[in-house]
């Protein structure tokens, strides 16, 4: 690995730490998520893009989903705590990105579970399967 190789993987791993005390998460956190990150080329490359950007890669692809689908399924959820008080700071920004990189992770090795709520889980108190 070159010194430029290690300076951006230093930079990502860093820009992990920050999002995730920014949404309220420890640094114990932060590690498992690097560690994990780092097993996946796809997640890294949507993160190592939304670090360079601020704007999603959208580029990788787990059973048909990419990130910004992850992401607009958990901001229609929003929807359905907004009755949760407890639950209203769970809605960062840095949280919703952090926890759509996880999803992806969780949806490499097994995307069936996610699959199913995206299809039906819309954030409404109707059951949109019957429409």
């Amino acid at each position: 690995m070159t010194e430029e190789q290690k300076r951006a993987f230093e930079a990502l791993h860093n820009f992990i730490i920050n999002l995730s005390g920014k949404a309220g998460k420890d640094e114990a956190y932060a590690e498992n998520l690097w560690k994990d990150i780092l097993t996946s080329e796809g997640v890294l490359k949507e993160l190592a893009y939304y670090h360079d950007t601020g704007n999603f890669w959208d580029g990788y692809e787990v059973a048909g989903f990419h990130l910004t689908d992850i992401l607009v399924w958990q901001v229609d959820h929003f929807k359905a705590y907004m009755d949760r008080r407890e639950e209203m700071n769970r809605y960062k920004t840095e949280r919703l990105f952090l926890e759509s990189l996880e999803i992806m992770l969780k949806m490499e090795k097994d995307p069936e579970p996610y699959k199913k709520k995206m299809r039906d889980e819309s954030g409404t108190d109707f059951d949109q399967r019957v429409l």
